[in-house]
């Protein structure tokens, strides 16, 4: 589009003319006062440079202590890059992964405007392929690229599940440019960990996990294969220890502020004495790159981790067999329990080592073998820790009494959840907790006890409580319920012995959970 200037445009081509002259002259003053400042310029440039005033000498001398006091990178860079290198793979394309900005069915994301013969000219699949004599849909793979570090001379390395997921091809590149093939030892997807064997040769460079973990604000410096340009180097500090990001129940992420980018994947954090703290696993971005919040499993995962996948090929882990959620304060009042900790026990799974063992929904542990449980994720770390079959001890308060139970853990093995039936039948009396409730045997689908929700009242106390259209109220403070007036009578007896709060266990989708209740009804 262009812009006219109106009284400029009736004003034709004299005012152009005069534009013209008016542009010369100004070139021409501004070339000749250009070059009196050439003339200038190289005048002071024979000029001795005068000399520093103290202050200005002060100031440089500060600067170059302060700078004397950061850390340089140099030494350790050195040393340990070379064991650090890219991981290369060819795997299966899912076709769920497959982002098509317009939809196209054939790959072309420019299928309908100017820049489709230029896409086209690739191949329809956009990577060179085309029709190869017309022989059928030919075999789809995704290349991808991430980072990886050896952990011995003799060629095992670490890098993320996610890189090597699927693969039908591995190859690491070394710092040198040397491309070498990979195998797969073993995969952990529960904490995102594979360990590698590149074979043929001893004499790796490696480096070692650190025993300790880093402390929050020390520098670390982190190292990788970022989109693919090869040995990047990044530092920054420790940001936070025990993050949960909610990639998976094993969760305990260290947060760095290092630079870290796609293709980073499997690349190790180093503490400044150049052992691994952490292998950089994922990044909290809203755009795709780094904004400073970068998460790593720390070593001590690692050496637990990688230890199993080389003897074993995969991880083995003990085996509860309870549905567990945290203690909140809520919960804790309800129970007459002085502080908000340990894991409370939902349900435990039908012919599994806790029901074996006699442990109950709504008993609370607190300790195994000793050690403190401070809340549902730290007892599910601790108990996948154990070996299977390993005889552990639990501390349990049940009834508002400390029991100590023993159970024989069992091996932790991935179920699929059953789908949940969606619950449906006619109104029942209403509960003034913002919630509308009837009898589950009267609502199909709903079972034969406790009261089905039918509807919630987003800004009701039932809601804040946690409770979802379709849940099923089971029992409240321990006492099964069927009615409405078994609700509101346990709610009043809860308010009358001075608790803010009652437990109800409450049946939602496919499992059983506790949530604690108002002890007043409005």
């Amino acid at each position: 589009m262009t812009y006219t200037n109106e009284p400029a445009a009736r004003a034709g081509k004299p005012r152009a003319a005069l534009a013209t002259r008016l542009l010369m002259g100004v070139a021409a003053c501004a070339f000749i006062i250009g070059t009196t400042a050439a003339w200038d310029v190289r005048a002071e440039a024979n000029k001795p440079w005068p000399q520093t005033t103290g202050q200005a000498s002060d100031l440089s001398q500060k600067a170059g202590q302060a700078a004397a006091n950061l850390p340089d990178f140099t030494s350790l860079v050195q040393a340990v890059k070379p064991a650090v290198v890219s991981v290369r793979v060819k795997a299966p394309m899912d076709q769920q992964m497959v982002n098509f900005p317009n939809g196209s069915p054939n790959g072309n994301p420019f299928d309908g405007t100017p820049f489709e013969k230029f896409f086209k000219q690739f191949g329809e699949n956009g990577n060179g392929q085309g029709d190869r004599g017309g022989n059928g849909p030919q075999p789809k793979f995704n290349q991808g690229q991430g980072s990886g570090f050896f952990i011995s001379n003799e060629g095992f390395l670490v890098t993320n599940n996610h890189v090597v997921d699927k693969a039908v091809e591995v190859e690491v590149v070394l710092e040198d440019g040397t491309q070498l093939p990979a195998s797969v030892v073993g995969t952990d997807s529960k904490t995102d960990l594979a360990l590698l064997k590149v074979s043929g040769r001893n004499d790796f460079p490696y480096v070692q996990l650190a025993d300790e973990t880093p402390a929050i604000g020390s520098w670390v410096v982190a190292m990788g294969n970022p989109f693919g340009l090869g040995g990047t180097v990044t530092a920054g500090i420790v940001s936070a220890h025990g993050r949960d990001i909610g990639s998976g129940p094993y969760d305990d992420f260290i947060q760095i502020d290092a630079a870290v980018n796609r293709g980073n994947s499997g690349g190790p954090t180093f503490n400044l004495q150049g052992k691994v703290v952490g292998v950089n696993t994922a990044i909290f971005s809203p755009t795709g790159g780094s904004v400073g919040i970068a998460f790593d499993i720390p070593a001590a995962t690692v050496k637990s981790v990688v230890a199993q996948l080389h003897e074993k090929g995969r991880v083995e882990r003990g085996w509860l067999g309870v549905q567990i959620q945290p203690v909140t304060k809520e919960i804790a009042d309800s129970l007459g329990l002085k502080e908000a900790t340990g894991a409370l026990i939902s349900e435990p799974v039908a012919g599994g080592p806790a029901a074996k063992a006699g442990l109950k929904s709504g008993d609370i542990i607190t300790a195994v073998d000793g050690a403190p449980v401070k809340d549902a994720r730290a007892l599910a770390k601790m108990i996948a820790g154990f070996a299977p079959n390993k005889d552990v001890s639990l501390s349990v308060i049940r009834n508002q009494k400390t029991e100590t139970i023993s159970v024989s853990l069992g091996e932790y093995k991935d179920e699929k959840v059953a789908e949940a039936q969606s619950d449906k039948g006619e109104q029942g009396d209403a509960v003034k907790l913002g919630m509308t409730v009837a009898p589950a045997a009267s609502v199909d689908g709903a079972g034969d006890a406790g009261l089905a929700v039918l509807n919630v009242d987003p800004d009701g106390q039932a809601a804040d409580a946690g409770i979802e259209a379709g849940d099923v109220i089971l029992k409240i403070a321990g006492k099964p319920i069927s009615s409405v007036q078994d609700l509101k009578q346990a709610l009043k007896e809860a308010g009358a012995n001075g608790k803010k709060h009652t437990l109800a266990l409450v049946q939602h989708e496919n499992s059983q959970r506790f949530i604690a209740l108002p002890a007043t009804v409005g």
